[in-house]
């Protein structure tokens, strides 16, 4: 059987790589994929990116199924013309990926459906804008409506600098992001955490849960970013809590989606703001949703799973996910991400990778912004690599993820030394 993964990161890494130890796949595509995934003699990598031309190669080479990783092609409608062609893919269609494609569509449809989320205004003028940020202090969020490959987040904690992101985001000219609108929200207190299943439109599978670090610097500091690593399961996320988040946010997603006509097939992720107090009551609300794995999340998720996990997809595109389960291993995987110079503003490309830690079962070096150049790895993106281990602890976990990091070099490389802080034992520290 041959597969068909989309995408060029750490994600998309970590998926093939899993998908490729299947007994019954003959050869797992990756289009574009990266240097890791060039490396990988059970993957090969394809250097498409139309979707038209992905439809030619998947009819051409027979591909059984297609998965796809981020978020463009999904916002472009690969769904839709992979269905259209009579193509097996697994994947949200281009209505149904509005959940991540636009912030005013999903916190309408969360309105709409009563989930729990932060209140917000939307606004295509700078100074209405304005005027409600100045109205509502700081801190305040500011997000731009549409994919804005990261950047289009800013967590501002003065009302001058919530000014400066409507500016930017609503501005004229080459600064200005995916800002036709901009979304204005309470700023949320609390412990994050990803939550990630899978559906086919009917049922839904939980994936292991993790939690992600989105800021550049340690002890949660800098910018954010498009996230610095992550680790599985996520301790905040009590067996209790998960069936709340099940109950009150995951079931009346997909079923608000179908009432409202919009099937929700793939990955859902919901990205929430845990609250302080008892499981049973305290607030849980959605940050965000992103119709794909998360990136770094999935490569711990990935770490984890013990069974085939083609059959899994295999019953998703089927309608079959509540006769799908995974088995996941009970240890802690932790990953790293090694970041390029400047990440996350313009981050330096080209640099060669002159060291790299061995794979081995229980430690991955997953690549993201690499590419293959006369068999030399150089940077091609803001994160460069993900360096993932596979251990009984979150502390043993972190310690054998950092051991490879030391092992693995780049010039300007920058990564944080405390992923994994908020599982460890009060008081610990860091590794």
């Amino acid at each position: 059987m041959k597969l068909l993964v989309i995408g060029s990161g750490g994600r998309e890494h970590a998926l093939a790589w899993r998908l490729a130890q299947s007994s019954r796949v003959q050869k797992v595509f990756v289009a574009p994929g990266n240097a890791g995934t060039a490396r990988n003699e059970r993957l090969q990598n394809v250097a498409l990116t139309h979707i038209d031309e992905l439809v030619a190669f998947a009819k051409k080479e027979g591909v059984s199924l297609t998965i796809v990783g981020p978020e463009a092609p999904l916002a472009a409608g690969i769904v839709d013309t992979f269905r259209a062609a009579g193509l097996k893919i697994f994947g949200p269609t281009q209505a149904a990926a509005q959940l991540e494609s636009s912030k005013d569509f999903a916190k309408a449809f969360m309105v709409r459906h009563h989930i729990p989320t932060a209140a917000y205004q939307t606004f295509t003028e700078s100074e209405p804008a304005k005027a409600y940020i100045s109205a509502q202090g700081a801190p305040i969020v500011v997000k731009a409506d549409g994919l804005a490959a990261g950047k289009g987040v800013v967590v501002a904690a003065t009302v001058d600098q919530a000014h400066r992101a409507v500016d930017t985001m609503l501005g004229q000219g080459a600064g200005s992001l995916a800002g036709a609108r901009v979304v204005i929200e309470e700023c949320l207190e609390g412990e994050e955490a990803s939550f990630i299943v899978m559906c086919d439109g009917n049922h839904v599978l939980a994936l292991a849960t993790s939690q992600d670090h989105k800021r550049l610097l340690d002890n949660d500091q800098g910018p954010n970013t498009g996230g610095m690593g992550a680790y599985s399961p996520a301790p905040i996320v009590t067996p209790a809590l998960h069936n709340r988040i099940m109950r009150e946010i995951i079931l009346p997603t997909v079923h608000g989606m179908a009432k409202d006509g919009i099937p929700y097939t793939g990955f859902l992720y919901a990205g929430l703001m845990i609250a302080q107090g008892p499981d049973s009551s305290r607030p849980v609300k959605v940050l965000e949703f992103n119709c794909r794995m998360g990136d770094p999340e999935t490569q711990p998720i990935m770490m984890r799973v013990k069974n085939e996990l083609l059959d899994v997809f295999e019953k998703a595109v089927a309608g079959k996910l509540d006769q799908a389960d995974i088995e996941w291993d009970r240890r802690t995987a932790l990953g790293v991400v090694m970041a390029a110079h400047n990440y996350p503003d313009a981050p330096r490309t080209g640099d060669v990778v002159t060291q790299l830690a061995d794979d081995s079962e229980d430690c991955m070096v997953f690549h993201a912004g690499t590419r293959l150049e006369d068999g030399i790895i150089k940077t091609s993106g803001g994160r460069v690599l993900c360096v993932t281990a596979l251990a009984d602890s979150i502390k043993r976990a972190q310690a054998a993820a950092y051991s490879a990091v030391q092992k693995t070099y780049f010039d300007g490389q920058q990564y944080r030394n405390d992923i994994g802080w908020r599982g460890l034992p009060h008081g610990d520290t860091p590794t």
